[in-house]
């Protein structure tokens, strides 16, 4: 691509992010109003409710909706940095600054040489798909803290490693992002950061550690994969209710643990196929570290007894990263999660009543947002298979200089 062309197509990607947020903007600071329930309500009522609690050194102890390693702290209490906005408002700004990071690192990362700015592409076009829901929660937080690491990863895996723990301890799922990584430098700095954070947090607040038990009697979320369950079930007199229950509208009655159960098993098989891809693979390339995280996040999100919302941007967040690889077989699993996106915006917040009623409408929309994840999750497991495992049995057997830089990576 000649400079002139580079510099268009760099204006484009600027262009359509600036115009998008704007627009997500607007609806969060409520200029327009966005179909559906209210979803900034979680950030005016939720999050300032936890961050009074919070600025008095304690956590919430006797709230059971807060579910959330020690360190999420950081993120409910940031919009004290921004003192002369109200907490909503201040709430939203550091959500669309953490939104730019993202696109800044991913950007960044698409220049580079054997690069493609495709990534930068994918979280511009994902995160208004999935619309203000984006900058009503803290999980674009998050994900710029993931999207950083694994850019990292390669180079620095120290940094790496430490952008990890910290995520860890803000929301758990980015430990995940550790499966593909080989240098063990990466594994021991994530367990410094994450002990030296939970120490750092269980000394200086009391409660740090309470999330812990306020999820022993949640039943299974309606949007989830073993949800659609009870939703066929409900058309032939189950008698179960929904229920808004630890901070989400979830399934409670008969066969609800069962349910929960099974997605738990299922959970457990997905840990077991990424530990067997771990011992079978034998070819890791630069992109492999960032496939692997994809693959995995995907696995434990499709699985799980609760899939809200914005753990799409999650999604996004990392199928942009593989995307900046020009190699990275994940261009199909990523389009899937983009049309995932697209559906979970209609089916949450713009068709909920439907979903909560389980009628024809909310049902159809649920089995196709799930669908497509179950699908990206098959499709891009695969390809990982295929690119380490399988290709590994094909290639020749290794000469000693090659040994000796795979002992040096691995070191």
């Amino acid at each position: 691509m000649d400079i002139a062309g580079g510099r268009r197509s760099l204006g484009w990607l600027l262009g359509t992010w600036g115009l998008t947020r704007l627009v997500l903007l607007l609806f969060v600071f409520k200029v327009f109003v966005f179909p559906g329930p209210d979803v900034t309500s979680d950030v005016s009522v939720i999050y300032q409710g936890w961050f009074e609690v919070l600025r008095t050194g304690t956590f919430p102890l006797d709230d059971v909706t807060w579910q959330y390693p020690p360190a999420a702290a950081l993120a409910i209490l940031s919009p004290a940095l921004l003192f002369f906005l109200d907490y909503a408002n201040a709430f939203f700004v550091l959500a669309f600054l953490a939104d730019l990071a993202v696109l800044t690192l991913l950007r960044y990362a698409g220049l580079r040489p054997g690069r493609s700015l495709r990534g930068a592409w994918v979280w511009v076009a994902g995160v208004p798909l999935l619309g203000p829901t984006v900058y009503a929660r803290y999980d674009v937080m998050v994900t710029a803290v993931a999207v950083a690491a694994l850019l990292a990863g390669a180079r620095h895996p120290r940094v790496m490693g430490a952008l990890v723990g910290l995520g860890a301890m803000v929301k758990v799922w980015p430990v995940l992002l550790l499966v593909g990584a080989l240098k063990r430098r990466a594994w021991a700095a994530a367990g410094v950061a994450a002990v030296a954070l939970a120490a750092l947090f269980a000394a200086a607040m009391p409660g740090a550690f309470a999330f812990l038990t306020f999820q022993r009697d949640r039943g299974t979320e309606i949007e989830s994969l073993g949800a659609l369950v009870f939703h066929v079930a409900r058309q032939f007199g189950w008698s179960g209710e929904v229920l808004l229950n630890y901070g989400s509208v979830e399934f409670l009655g008969p066969y609800v643990s069962l349910v929960s159960t099974a997605a738990l098993a299922l959970t457990g098989l997905a840990f077991g196929w990424l530990l067997l891809w771990r011992l079978m693979a034998g070819r890791f390339v630069t992109h492999t570290l960032a496939d692997a995280a994809f693959v995995a996040v995907l696995m434990f999100t499709t699985t799980s007894r609760v899939i809200s919302p914005q753990y799409m941007v999650w999604l996004v967040g990392l199928a942009a990263v593989c995307l900046c690889f020009r190699a990275s077989p994940m261009r199909l699993p990523a389009g899937l999660v983009l049309a995932a996106s697209f559906v979970t915006v209609l089916e949450f917040p713009v068709f909920f009543a439907h979903v909560v009623a389980s009628d024809t409408l909310g049902v159809t929309l649920l089995f196709v947002r799930n669908g497509l994840l179950v699908i990206a999750t098959v499709v891009a497991a695969r390809a990982l298979w295929r690119s380490t495992v399988s290709a590994a049995d094909a290639m020749p057997l290794p000469t000693q200089a090659t040994r000796t830089k795979e002992a040096s990576l691995r070191s």
